[in-house]
């Protein structure tokens, strides 16, 4: 398994790998673009080939790019779906370039058009945004942890998007640790992870799930509530690492997306601990 985090790229989409390695991590998760602001960032072929060069000397494995947190596949709103769309296909342009494994994405919410209705929009989108992926990148739903209208709150939504848009061979899933918890999985105990394992396997085969998203949570399981704390400052603290070290999921790359010290991201000390975690777990 990688231990990795979602990192800036400011400056540089190459400069993600140079922070991922000051951390201690190989594996790496970014923005392709600003996360504030629509407009896409012109990644210039140096600074591809830069990546690209730092990636091997470093011995980087995983690559996901993880998607706009404005993009909403399922707005009933035109203007902000035809942003979502051009900005989801700019990204997988991007990851495609880097030689990307994945682009990690929430499929949206309806807000309140109905589930059905959010469903077309996102199919009809992501039919478009899957015709640029190329290579070895992927397209990855990860699962919501239920607030509101959103869509992709449980296994079950994900299997009927993956069903609706054909079981494209692009399509995969990105499963994050404190969304699950959320929404009411149980993945502190190991035969509760047995059982999402299992969920998994029946409805979209584990050969789709790509990435990890290891965090913790602040919430309670069951809240419906998407917010992260540092590994082992949660809800789940140890119990977390009946998820990580499930043997299913370690060929995966485990991305952190914690808030870090002072709210200033992941550090060294979460990948120390999150390695330590799944040691004590999988030993």
């Amino acid at each position: 398994m990688e231990f990795g985090a979602h990192v800036s790229a400011m400056g540089g989409i190459d400069t993600a790998i140079d922070r991922v390695v000051a951390m201690g991590g190989d594996c790496v998760q970014l923005f392709t673009q600003s996360p504030r602001m629509w407009r896409a960032t012109n990644h210039t072929p140096d600074a591809i080939e830069r990546f690209d060069a730092k990636r091997r000397s470093a011995g980087i494995g995983g690559v996901a790019c993880h998607a706009l947190y404005l993009v909403n596949l399922a707005a009933p709103d035109d203007g902000v779906y035809e942003r979502s769309v051009a900005t989801m296909r700019t990204t997988v342009d991007a990851a495609c370039a880097i030689g990307a494994d994945a682009v990690v994405f929430h499929v949206g919410s309806h807000l309140g058009a109905g589930f059905d209705a959010g469903l077309v929009r996102a199919c009809a989108a992501l039919a478009q945004i899957l015709d640029r992926c190329k290579g070895d990148t992927w397209l990855c739903m990860e699962n919501s942890a239920g607030a509101g209208a959103t869509i992709g709150r449980s296994l079950e939504e994900l299997e009927v998007l993956l069903d609706r848009l054909d079981r494209h061979p692009r399509l995969g899933v990105c499963l994050d640790s404190c969304h699950l918890h959320a929404s009411g999985y149980e993945i502190t105990e190991p035969r509760g992870v047995d059982e999402l394992v299992a969920e998994v396997d029946r409805r979209m085969g584990l050969d789709r799930v790509r990435a990890l998203h290891v965090n913790d949570s602040a919430t309670e399981r069951g809240s419906n509530r998407d917010r992260h704390a540092n590994i082992l400052e949660g809800s789940m603290g140890e119990r977390l690492g009946a998820f990580l070290a499930h043997p299913a999921f370690q060929h995966l790359s485990a991305y952190l997306e914690v808030p870090g010290e002072n709210k200033a991201g992941p550090n060294a000390n979460e990948i120390r601990k999150l390695r330590e975690l799944h040691a004590r777990w999988a030993g």
